[in-house]
């Protein structure tokens, strides 16, 4: 039976249950089940509550027409046929999607169902027995000589995911945001935190959710990427605006294990005129995992260490951690609340020896850890979170290996149904309970991020990647896919995380290209496990961490020392350019970190290229990714005729667009190029307004 009202289309048809409805602009929500109704859970969904979506289902009407029923919002057309498969068309007819569908009918010729005698349906729930949860499969046919882009960030070397399998779960530097843009025009998102896999394959595409209750999609259509990404912010969700410290450069290492060592750093970049806004507290400055404060046999005074700090122009970012250990001082409490994640079989186990992992889908649990940091941290002073471990790390027992996410349980349900939403509600945690202390413009630092984590401040980093060129190169694709998955912020470790000696003259060449690029990310931060690895200063509490070598600017030679000073220069000079893009990123859900056809959809060159990226509108860069490269190519997308050429961002020597060129990349140089002017130029127009 098909009931059709205003706005939105019900289908029952035996145990299945669909709606199909307006959410959005241009955009529809589509759910399905074989419960006896949908589950609405606003903690669990990505989507912003229908009330708060902007223009939703103004202009949606819909009609019966040759035995199929249909919806129209906007750009996007849903049609329904009377097998019950999907098509979304846009304004012109073109097909922006259809369900797969190989079944047997009797309906006359030419119309779209295939007559097949393989009986595969475009929606398969196969029931967990004794449960209402499913094993849910979702199929979709393949369009020739599409590109799908975005979907979060994964440690491989593609922009365009066709033809790739993902595993739709969180790991050490690899976040599912399961959010991508297709260049035939349409954006979608798999709006199911269950842990499974997408397959975007030749013959077909394949959503996979292995514990589920329902099928929940979002889709939208657009005429450029731009349309796109601005619709889905609508819907999800848009970053704050970042505050003037995001705009700067980041200090970090693993790990300054003292006060005093952290602000003698601090003094050295002050001593030498170098521009720094933030220093970074990293993990086991605290007595013991779960007491979330400062061991103060190393930090004896840690309200006068961020006054000091921010005398000096600097704001402090100290790490938290997720996990909470039997000597904890907050260890029975928590456990006694249910405030813990819990394992499904044998001991509650976790991260590290005896700890556990806080559940976070618990509003009390939120709410409990939230008071322990304000106590320890916040009203000392400390207003930057570095919310470390954020898928979390669950591994189960020594021995097991992997991510055993079968193995544990958190509130809202089992890690294999609702998994995904971990980070998110992690970087809510802070979030809400800072903005209760009035505080605006949040931004929290976190290793992972699930589909909305951007309306929480979140700011995410690439992980404990490899110190490498390979890593390098990886992390150019990964930071473009995170923007298009509606992520603006995110960074990585400077120079990378494992593996680099402070004295291997191979390692200063990845440092100072690793520099530069990170120059242009949305944030620029210097982080790493250096080597040689400095040993622990206690067997006990926040000394019996290890520490890595020195991470400074200068610990790296001369020359390595001038190109870091280049570009921190280069960095602070960008300012007023970098908070126009952050404001764009609040207002319009914009990416920072561009791939080219974001701004040249008319460009196809510019759809193949995945080795350059736009910082913003107007600044393009080609970053150096290899050992001993001294020049490279470049792609200069074609322009419109009011910009008329690219202007080296260094000599100023003009090219016109739709070309590819070579250019001179010495060791201190990454190539980079201005959009219709001059740097000069650009940061006067953009003073100007």
């Amino acid at each position: 039976m098909i009931t059709r009202e205003e706005d939105r289309i019900i289908r029952r048809f035996d145990k299945d249950l669909l709606v199909i409805e307006p959410w959005g602009r241009d955009s529809l929500r589509v759910r399905s089940t074989q419960r006896h109704e949908f589950v609405d859970d606003p903690d669990i969904s990505a989507l912003l509550p229908k009330t708060e979506a902007l223009a939703a289902g103004e202009d949606a009407e819909t009609w019966e027409e040759d035995g199929s029923t249909f919806l129209r919002n906007g750009r996007i057309t849903c049609e329904l046929t009377r097998t019950g498969k999907l098509i979304y068309t846009d304004p012109d007819g073109k097909v922006l999607l259809e369900e797969y569908e190989r079944i047997r009918n009797m309906f006359e010729e030419g119309r779209k169902e295939f007559n097949s005698a393989l009986e595969i349906y475009p929606r398969k729930f196969e029931p967990h027995m004794g449960m209402d949860n499913y094993k849910l499969t979702v199929r979709f046919e393949p369009t020739d000589g599409e590109k799908i882009f975005g979907m979060g960030q994964y440690q491989q070397p593609y922009l365009d995911m066709k033809g790739c399998t993902l595993e739709l779960a969180h790991r050490n530097s690899q976040a599912s945001v399961p959010f991508m843009i297709s260049s035939n025009g349409y954006g979608f998102l798999w709006n199911n935190p269950a842990i499974g896999r997408v397959t975007f394959g030749k013959n077909v595409t394949e959503w996979v959710a292995e514990s589920t209750k329902q099928m929940d999609y979002w889709i939208t259509s657009g005429e450029t990427p731009a349309q796109i990404e601005r619709a889905y912010a609508d819907v999800a969700g848009k970053v704050p605006m970042m505050p003037e410290y995001g705009l700067g450069f980041w200090q970090c290492k693993l790990r300054y294990q003292t006060q005093d060592e952290i602000l003698n750093v601090a003094r050295e970049y002050k001593k030498r005129g170098l521009p720094i806004d933030v220093i970074v507290v990293d993990y086991f400055h605290w007595p013991y995992e779960g007491d979330w404060d400062f061991d103060p046999d190393y930090w004896p005074d840690p309200a006068a260490m961020v006054r000091e700090l921010k005398e000096m122009g600097i704001h402090l970012m100290v790490s938290i951690w997720p996990t909470v250990e039997k000597d904890s001082k907050n260890y029975p409490e928590m456990k006694d609340l249910g405030y813990l994640t819990r394992s499904d079989y044998g001991l509650r186990l976790g991260q590290l020896g005896e700890a556990s992992v806080i559940d976070v889908t618990n509003a009390d649990s939120r709410k409990y850890v939230w008071e322990q940091i304000k106590k320890g941290y916040y009203d000392r002073g400390v207003r930057i979170f570095w919310l470390d471990e954020a898928e979390p790390e669950l591994k189960g027992e020594p021995g097991y290996g992997g991510y055993e996410y079968q193995h544990f349980r958190y509130f809202r349900g089992a890690d294999l149904e609702v998994g995904n939403i971990y980070p998110r509600e992690y970087a809510r945690m802070c979030y809400e309970g800072m903005e209760a202390e009035g505080q605006e413009n949040i931004v929290n630092l976190l290793r992972c991020a699930w589909a909305g984590s951007q309306r929480y401040g979140a700011l995410v980093w690439s992980g404990d990647i490899d110190s490498s060129f390979r890593s390098l190169r990886t992390q150019l694709r990964a930071g473009m896919s995170m923007g298009i998955a509606g992520i603006p912020w995110w960074t990585t470790d400077i120079g990378g995380f494992h593996g680099g000696n402070i004295f291997d003259p191979k390692f200063h060449e990845v440092f100072a290209r690793w520099f530069e690029f990170g120059a242009f990310c949305p944030v620029m931060r210097l982080h790493g496990f250096r080597e040689p690895i400095q040993e622990p200063m206690s067997a006990v509490r926040g000394g019996k961490s290890p520490s890595g070598a020195d991470n400074e600017v200068w610990t790296y030679g001369e020359e390595v020392y001038e190109i870091c000073k280049k570009y921190l220069m280069l960095r602070e000079q960008l300012r007023p350019y970098t908070r126009e893009v952050m404001r764009a990123a609040h207002e319009k859900g914009d990416p920072v970190m561009r791939a080219l056809f974001y701004e040249f959809p008319q460009d196809e060159k510019a759809w193949e290229t995945d080795d350059e990226f736009l910082f913003g509108p107007d600044v393009l860069v080609a970053p150096v990714l290899s050992d001993g490269q001294r020049e490279r190519t470049v792609y200069l997308p074609a322009l419109p005729e009011q910009d008329a050429y690219w202007t080296d961002l260094y000599t100023g020597e003009k090219y016109s667009g739709g070309q590819i060129i070579t250019v001179s990349a010495p060791l201190d140089t990454t190539p980079a190029f201005v959009r219709g002017s001059t740097l000069e130029e650009l940061l006067d127009r953009m003073s100007a307004e």
